[in-house]
């Protein structure tokens, strides 16, 4: 049950920072986005950026659902994202973790831009990291 409690505080911090920006908040927001030639390769406003906020905060309360800390969960929950859900969450962290081959993941190719940097030196891995942890949650519950 560690993995669920590593994942969720994880997810909750990210969760917490994405609220920071989408309240106007700056720190950090200058390596959080990809960017080539000095240019940001996007620009998110607020409701993308709270509603980004919002999934990670779901994602985490999933994780504790999943372990029994978040029982009025079970009321709402439907049954596919019940039993498939787990498995959801390690597909999407582990493709972050490889990325789209440009900006993002381990095979990335730009990679001169301080969000690069970062991403090749904590992002990528922390997704690798959550990836892991469900599927060793995975393996818990089974």
């Amino acid at each position: 049950m560690i993995p669920a409690f590593i994942n969720s505080i994880i997810l909750l911090s990210i969760s917490g920072i994405h609220f920071y920006w989408g309240l106007g908040g700056h720190w950090g927001l200058q390596a959080a986005l990809p960017e080539r030639n000095g240019t940001k390769a996007f620009q998110p406003g607020r409701f993308a950026t709270f509603n980004v906020a919002i999934i990670f905060a779901g994602m985490a309360l999933f994780y504790l659902a999943r372990i029994g800390r978040f029982p009025i969960a079970d009321s709402w929950m439907p049954d596919w994202l019940n039993h498939y859900g787990l498995w959801l969450l390690t597909g999407i962290f582990l493709l972050r973790a490889v990325g789209d081959f440009y900006y993002v993941g381990f095979f990335k190719r730009i990679r001169t831009s301080r969000f690069a940097e970062l991403d090749t030196k904590f992002y990528s891995p922390l997704c690798l990291l959550l990836s892991f942890n469900t599927l060793l949650l995975i393996s818990f519950l089974s």
